[in-house]
C-alpha cells in the first residue's frame, strides 16, 4: 500500500516536472519568437554531451551547419536558456562591440570550494577585469622573450629524445610526446621547476597534469550550463588531488626563491612581483609604472591560480594543436617539405633558432594557423548576457542570464567561409587570403577583451616544439592512425581520442 502511494507520488512530481519544464522552461524562445532547436526534458539540447556521446564543439557544429541561416537560434542547456550565434557580425558584435552586456562565462567558479578556479579564465565581473590589467604585463613580447632559452632547451631536449627511435624507424606516438614536452616547457616557465617529462613520462608531474583533463563529461556540462547545482553539492571542478598538489607546489617554490632571494626570467617572477607590489617591472627601465595598484597584491592563493590555469591551458593545448599540426604535415608530405626548407633556410642563415628567427618564419606560422582553424582548442567560445540588450539587426531581445555560445569548430569548418574546409591548406592565411575574410570567421583565440591572455606564448611554444623536431626528422603517417581522427569527448578542448602514431626518420 505505501510503495503504491510512494510511485504515485513519485509519476505526479515527474509529471509536474515534465509539464513545468515543457510549457514553462522551453517556452523562452517561442515567447520571444526567435527560432530555437526543440528540446528534450530535462537536458535539453545536451543529451549527447552529458551522454559522452559528442564532443561539446562537435555538437554545436552540426547545430551551426543545419541552422546557420538563422544567424542567431535558441537552444536550451539543460533549464537554461542558450542563445547560439552564428554570424560574424553578431559574433563582433557580442565580443567586443557590445563587451559589458557580454562580459563574463558563466561556467562554474565557486573558489571557497575550488581555490585554483580562481583564474582568469572563469573569473567575473570586476575581478576579471581587475585581474586580467594585472596580468597583461607578464604576456607582453619582451617577458615572453626573456622566457625563450626555456622553450629552446627543452626542445632540444625533445628532439634527443627521438633520436635513438628515428634511428631504427621506430613509430611513436605524439600525442603523449608532445604532451611531455609542453609539460616540462610550462613547468619550468611557470615554476621554475625542471620537471624531466620527457625521460620520465610517468612522473607525478605528467600523472597531475593529465588528471586535469581527464573528467567525464557530466562535470564539463554541469560546470558549463549548471554551475548551481556544483554550488549546492560543493562539487569541485578541480580533482582535489590536483589542487593539493599544486597549491603545495607553488608555495614551496615562492617561498625558497624569496628565502634565497633567487630571480629568475620566467612567470613565478612575475607573479611574485605582483604579490609583493601589486605590479610587475617595466621591460623598459626608464619607464614609470603606475604603482596605484600596490593596493591591490595578489594574494598565494590568487598567485597560485594564476600559475595554475598558465600551465593547464599553456601544455595541453599546445600539445593537441602540435599532434594535429604534425598529424597533417605526414599526410602531406609537400607541405611537409615546404616547412622543413623554411627552417633550414632560415638556421642556415641565422644559426641558433632565437625568438626573432622563430618568429620570422611566415609558412611555419601559417601551417600553425591552418591546423588551428582546422583543430581549435576551445572548440566553442562561452559568453553569459550580464546586462540586457537587443541584438542588433536582429531585434531579439536578450535577458540578463542568457547563455550565449559562439560554434568556433562550426565557423572554422564552414564551405561558404573556407573553401573544401576539410583540406589542410596553410595558403589560406596568405595575407591576400586573409583580407578577404571576416575577421570574426577565425578565432582559435577567441576576441575581444577576454581573448587567450597566453596566444603569444601558445604561437611560440608549438612553434619552437616544430621548429626542433622538422629539423632533423623526417615524419609519416603510421598504420596504426585513424583517418580521420576522432575527438575525445570527455574533454572540453578539441583533442584526439586515439593515440596518433607516425613513423619517425633521420634526414
Amino acid at each position: 500500500m505505501v510503495l503504491a502511494v510512494l510511485i504515485e507520488a513519485l509519476i505526479v512530481i515527474l509529471s509536474v516536472v515534465y509539464i513545468y519544464y515543457k510549457y514553462v522552461i522551453f517556452n523562452f524562445w517561442r515567447k520571444r519568437n526567435v527560432f530555437y532547436v526543440e528540446p528534450v526534458v530535462p537536458t535539453g539540447n545536451v543529451t549527447p554531451l552529458v551522454t559522452g556521446k559528442t564532443q561539446v564543439g562537435v555538437l554545436y557544429q552540426n547545430a551551426y551547419m543545419k541552422y546557420k541561416h538563422h544567424r542567431a537560434f535558441g537552444m536550451y542547456s539543460f533549464y537554461k536558456p542558450n542563445l547560439v550565434i552564428a554570424d560574424p557580425d553578431l559574433i563582433r558584435t557580442v565580443l567586443t562591440k557590445e563587451f559589458n552586456s557580454f562580459h563574463d562565462r558563466g561556467m562554474f567558479c565557486n573558489e571557497e570550494i575550488d581555490p585554483l578556479i580562481g583564474n582568469l579564465f572563469f573569473m567575473a565581473g570586476k575581478r576579471w577585469r581587475n585581474m586580467r590589467a594585472k596580468m597583461t604585463p607578464t604576456f607582453t613580447s619582451g617577458k615572453i622573450k626573456q622566457m625563450f632559452f626555456i622553450l629552446k632547451e627543452c626542445g632540444e631536449k625533445l628532439a634527443k629524445h627521438l633520436e635513438s627511435k628515428a634511428q631504427i624507424k621506430e613509430s611513436i606516438e605524439v600525442k603523449d610526446t608532445f604532451a611531455r614536452y609542453t609539460t616540462d616547457v610550462i613547468m619550468s616557465a611557470a615554476f621554475g621547476i625542471k620537471s624531466n617529462c620527457i625521460e620520465e613520462p610517468n612522473n607525478e608531474y605528467r600523472i597531475q597534469g593529465d588528471k586535469i583533463f581527464n573528467m567525464n563529461s557530466i562535470t564539463i556540462a554541469m560546470a558549463m550550463y549548471a554551475p548551481q547545482i556544483m554550488k549546492f553539492f560543493s562539487i569541485p571542478f578541480t580533482t582535489p588531488s590536483v589542487t593539493k598538489f599544486y597549491i603545495n607546489m607553488f608555495k614551496e617554490t615562492v617561498e625558497y626563491r624569496q628565502t634565497n632571494n633567487i630571480v629568475r626570467h620566467d612567470f613565478v617572477n612575475l607573479l611574485i612581483q605582483l604579490m609583493e607590489r601589486g605590479y610587475v617591472d617595466p621591460e623598459d627601465d626608464n619607464k614609470t609604472t603606475n604603482k596605484s595598484s600596490t593596493i591591490n597584491k595578489l594574494t598565494m592563493t590568487e598567485a597560485t591560480a594564476q600559475s595554475y590555469v598558465f600551465f593547464a591551458a599553456g601544455f595541453e593545448t599546445s600539445a593537441t594543436t602540435m599532434t594535429f599540426a604534425m598529424y597533417e604535415l605526414s599526410q602531406h608530405q609537400d607541405i611537409q617539405d615546404k616547412l622543413r626548407k623554411e627552417i633550414d633556410e632560415m638556421l642556415e642563415k641565422h644559426g641558433d633558432p632565437t625568438y626573432d628567427v622563430v618568429n620570422n618564419m611566415s609558412y611555419l606560422h601559417k601551417v600553425i594557423s591552418e591546423t588551428l582553424r582546422k583543430y581549435p582548442p576551445l572548440p566553442i567560445l562561452q559568453r553569459i548576457c550580464t546586462k540586457e540588450i537587443v541584438l542588433p539587426t536582429m531585434n531579439i531581445h536578450v535577458p540578463k542570464g542568457t547563455l550565449i555560445t559562439i560554434p568556433v569548430l562550426g565557423l572554422h569548418r564552414d564551405p561558404s567561409i573556407y573553401l573544401n574546409p576539410d583540406k589542410f591548406d596553410p595558403e589560406r592565411f596568405n595575407a591576400d587570403e586573409v583580407k578577404k575574410r571576416h575577421s570574426y570567421a577565425y578565432m582559435p583565440f577567441g576576441e575581444g577583451p577576454r581573448n587567450c591572455i597566453g596566444l603569444r606564448f601558445g604561437y611560440l611554444q608549438t612553434k619552437v616544439g616544430l621548429v626542433s623536431l622538422l629539423s632533423k626528422y623526417k615524419f609519416k603517417l603510421h598504420s596504426r592512425t585513424p583517418v580521420p581522427l576522432t575527438y575525445s569527448e570527455g574533454s572540453a578542448i578539441l583533442s584526439a581520442k586515439s593515440g596518433v602514431h607516425l613513423i619517425i626518420e633521420r634526414r
